[in-house]
């Protein structure tokens, strides 16, 4: 069997599992995931095992440091996808629910109703949990998952695939319900990526180049963010003990994920203030400074002039843009020009101020007073996510169970006809 007639099998058999685990009772829906978090933590020394097994092979292979942060199964990963599962479980079933119900002049009721949007096929890179979040997140919703992990992952996904099946098999629910293809030949994706009389919708997960080539093969909808060049606008107001400490965790505490802090925007009034405070806070950590004209005689030994490259740049790293700005006006306006509608942040102490913020800096996520780190689907309570979505049509955001559902309309009538 060719790779193309592979995928398409298994794509026709996620269509077929859709529509079971649609009309499953969710009480149903909701047991496998707490037979999959209890089988995650039984299984936990073959996972671990089969982890082992790909971060050896990306080490000879070279990956880099930040893929193979995300590639590294620990014990506060599992636990985390653990309490995924829980979390996610105790949620609210979407699936069914009527919304908006109204009464026509006409005396009909109209509603919408939550429904799955059927296939789910999700592409990634490096992080092996993104498999069981998205699982437990498209079971949760009613919709069938198809998985394709990177290569450096594939022992690490096909362990966790095994628990899922177990899981659902356990339930009563087809393991067809989630699929993940037997081989890490490329051409698998670019066949499933043609084939929408079966698949609803594609999210890629990873580096822009991924995404960017999945939008140029896909026949379906996407659902994507290309890449998070997030800011942090410190405001002549805010409290600056508070802002290194947020700057600090924003930047430092996992500075190889799409929602860390890439760009600092200081207001000149604070600038003096501040910027060596930062310079040593986050130098001590590593950090390496892309400075403007302004900041970089604040912040030296760990500093060097900026390139006009460095503003919207995603560093993934350790790295960190530096830019004084006039006023409220002037950062609003970077950031238009150089974000990429992924997490923005303002540190103030002014209502006026953050509330304008709010407003007008165009993000997925926008925050007062707090770290870009925050802007995660388990962080903003949705128990897990399959990805950011900075597209807006549909989902802006994290994406969580609700955000892998739609809304048909519902009509409830007693003999009306059109006239």
């Amino acid at each position: 069997m060719t790779i193309a007639a592979q995928m398409r099998t298994i794509a026709k058999a996620a269509k077929a599992a859709s529509r079971k685990l649609a009309a499953a009772e969710g009480r149903v829906r909701q047991q496998s995931l707490l037979n999959m978090a209890g089988l995650l933590g039984q299984n936990a020394a073959a996972i671990f095992a089969a982890n082992a097994k790909d971060l050896e092979a990306a080490r000879k292979n070279g990956l880099d440091s930040a893929k193979l942060d995300r590639l590294t199964i620990t014990q506060g990963v599992l636990d985390s996808m653990i309490q995924g599962c829980r979390e996610v479980a105790a949620m609210s079933d979407p699936v069914g629910e009527i919304e908006s119900m109204k009464k026509r002049p006409n005396g009909m009721l109209v509603g919408r109703m939550r429904v799955p949007l059927g296939v789910v096929a999700m592409i990634f890179e490096s992080r092996p949990n993104a498999a069981v979040d998205a699982a437990v997140l498209c079971i949760k919703s009613g919709n069938a998952a198809i998985l394709r992990g990177g290569s450096e992952a594939f022992h690490s996904i096909k362990a966790l695939t095994k628990v899922v099946h177990e899981a659902l098999e356990s339930a009563g629910l087809p393991k067809g319900c989630v699929q993940v293809p037997p081989t890490t030949d490329r051409e698998a994706v670019s066949a499933l990526l043609k084939l929408d009389e079966f698949i609803d919708v594609v999210i890629p997960r990873g580096g822009e180049g991924l995404i960017r080539a999945v939008v140029e093969q896909a026949s379906m909808p996407v659902l994507k963010h290309y890449k998070g060049v997030c800011h942090t606008f410190v405001d002549q107001s805010a409290d600056l003990a508070r802002a290194v400490v947020i700057i600090h965790n924003a930047k430092v505490q996992r500075p190889g994920t799409c929602n860390a802090l890439e760009c600092l925007l200081v207001h000149q009034a604070v600038a003096r203030k501040l910027l060596p405070k930062v310079a040593k806070t986050l130098g001590e950590a590593g950090v390496q400074f892309k400075c403007c004209k302004a900041s970089l005689p604040l912040m030296a030994p760990h500093a060097q002039a900026a390139a006009r490259s460095d503003w919207g740049q995603e560093f993934l790293g350790l790295t960190l843009a530096v830019k004084v700005v006039a006023d409220l006006d002037e950062a609003l306006e970077h950031i238009a020009q150089h974000g990429s509608n992924h997490t923005e942040a303002i540190l103030t102490e002014s209502h006026q101020n953050a509330m304008r913020f709010t407003r007008e800096a165009d993000a997925s996520m926008v925050a007062v007073n707090a770290s870009t780190r925050l802007n995660d689907g388990g962080e903003l309570g949705l128990g897990a996510e399959v990805g950011i979505s900075t597209t807006k049509l549909h989902a802006y955001g994290p994406m969580g169970v609700r955000e892998l559902t739609s809304a048909k309309f519902v009509v409830l009538g007693q003999g009306q006809i059109r006239q």
